[in-house]
This record gives C-alpha cells, sequence and structure tokens, in this order.
C-alpha cells in the first residue's frame, strides 16, 4: 500500500502486523478444513462486504457477491446493502413564509453508493440521512409561501433532493428523489380560499353578463336604426315571427300562412 492508502485507513501490514498475519495462517492450516466453516463467507448479489483486517480496512474495493475468504481472529467484516431504500418522513408541522401552518408527509428514496465511507465516515448512514431529510425538508418549506407550496410541488422536491444529495455524498449515500405525498391546512383556512373562490368566480361572472348586456344593447341599437324607416319590417319582425316562434314551440305540426294587416283590410271593406 503507499502513503495514501495508509492515511485513509487502508491496511497497510507493520512487523507486527505480519507477526499475527502469519499466526492466522497457521491456525488456519492448523484446523483445516473446520476452519473454512469460519473463513468462508457467500455475499449476496446486492450486497457488498467491507473487510477490516487489525482494526483498518482492508481494501479499498468493497469485497463482493460471491465467496469471500476472511481470516480468523484478525478480520472483521460488515454487509452493506446497495438496494435502494425509502423513507417516510414523520408529518412535518411547520409556518410557511406568510405564516400559515401546514403539515408535509414526503419520502425519501436513496441508497449507498460508497460501502467503505458509509461505514467509515459517519457512525449511522441511515440514521443520518433520515434525520437530515426531516430537516432539510423543513427549511425548504420554510422558505416558500403557501401558494407556491400547493403549486411547485416537483421545484420543492427537487430543490430538496439536491440539498439532500450534497451533504450525504461525502457519508456514501445517493439520494434519488424526494416525493411531497400531501400538504394539508387548516380546515378554517380552507373554508376562507373557498369562499375567495366563489367570490372571484361570482366577480368573473358578473364581468361576463355585463359584457354581454353590454354587447346585446349595441346591437339592439343597431337593430332599431335599421327599423326605424321601415314600418313593414317591424311588424314582420314583431308580429309574424315572434308570433310562429311562439306557435312552433308549442306544435311543431301547425302549418301557418301569415296575410298582411292591408290586404285583409280591403276585404273587410
Amino acid at each position: 500500500m503507499d502513503g495514501n492508502n495508509a492515511r485513509r485507513g487502508y491496511f497497510t501490514p507493520t512487523t507486527a502486523d505480519l507477526a499475527v498475519l502469519v499466526a492466522s495462517w497457521a491456525v488456519l492450516v492448523l484446523t483445516f478444513p473446520i476452519s473454512l466453516i469460519f473463513c468462508i463467507k457467500i455475499v449476496k448479489e446486492y450486497d457488498r462486504m467491507i473487510i477490516f483486517r487489525l482494526g483498518r480496512v482492508w481494501s479499498p474495493v468493497p469485497k463482493g457477491p460471491g465467496i469471500v475468504l476472511v481470516m480468523p481472529f484478525i478480520d472483521e467484516h460488515t454487509i452493506v446493502d446497495l438496494r435502494t431504500m425509502s423513507y417516510n418522513v414523520p408529518t412535518q408541522e411547520m409556518l410557511t413564509r406568510d405564516s400559515v401552518m401546514i403539515a408535509v408527509d414526503a419520502a425519501v428514496y436513496y441508497r449507498t453508493s460508497d460501502p467503505i465511507a458509509s461505514i467509515s465516515m459517519v457512525n449511522d448512514a441511515h440514521t443520518s440521512t433520515r434525520q437530515l431529510a426531516q430537516s432539510t425538508l423543513r427549511n425548504v418549506l420554510g422558505t416558500r409561501s403557501l401558494s407556491e407550496i400547493l403549486l411547485d410541488r416537483q421545484g420543492i422536491a427537487a430543490h430538496a433532493k439536491s440539498m439532500l444529495d450534497k451533504a450525504t455524498l461525502f457519508w456514501g449515500i445517493h439520494v434519488e428523489r424526494v416525493e411531497i405525498k400531501d400538504i394539508r391546512i387548516p380546515n378554517e383556512l380552507c373554508r376562507a380560499m373557498a369562499a375567495e373562490a366563489e367570490a372571484q368566480r361570482q366577480s368573473d361572472a358578473k364581468v361576463v353578463t355585463a359584457h354581454g348586456e353590454l354587447t346585446a344593447s349595441m346591437a339592439l341599437r343597431r337593430a332599431a336604426d335599421e327599423l326605424v324607416g321601415s314600418p313593414a319590417a317591424i311588424q314582420l319582425r314583431h308580429v309574424y315571427l315572434l308570433s310562429l316562434a311562439k306557435i312552433s314551440a308549442r306544435d311543431n305540426h301547425t302549418i301557418v300562412i301569415p296575410f298582411p294587416i292591408d290586404f285583409m283590410k280591403r276585404f273587410i271593406k
């Protein structure tokens, strides 16, 4: 091993270490094949084994998967799971930037990217990651207003994931994604928001109705200007056509033939 590996804690045998190593091999040979029961370890596909020889990391590369040989008395090993793990963040109650109390449920998905760092750089990588996830989520949500939280869940999740990934990189943990599952607000605020939305819809409806009235009045004014010079057109529009519309609405099989009033007056005379 070179000097860099020695400084990082990898196994660099000294004279005393060599003596202990020779003694361990002697015991292994003298107790063969019974010693194989204690020396042969099987590492699963999704696991990696970190071997500490005389208290120091034996190799900078984790062992496995497959069969791994460990020395009796001088080697200690730790199995690290490389699969993605999920953590349901407990409900976080906090104040938003605009002083609204909310409760947020979230989930964090992470995995071990560096087994040696996850063992040697932090006491408990999983517990540390989960505690950091809670505090990071609170910090991110505390800087946003309620409307931003409700409208930008994906952006908040991406921001929290980026902050977590940078912090856990030195622990050998890679955060894959953060999901905001649910955001709960007080019932009083829900009713107030519903009332505000209803008032806004009513206001929009009144504006639309006013625009419709304005358009209709302008159309009626143009129609009046067109009909004012033609009495026959007024009679046709308001008498004949309206009567036909009312009759057709009640009985569609009725046949109506209109006659001009002037024509009928001649027969009356």
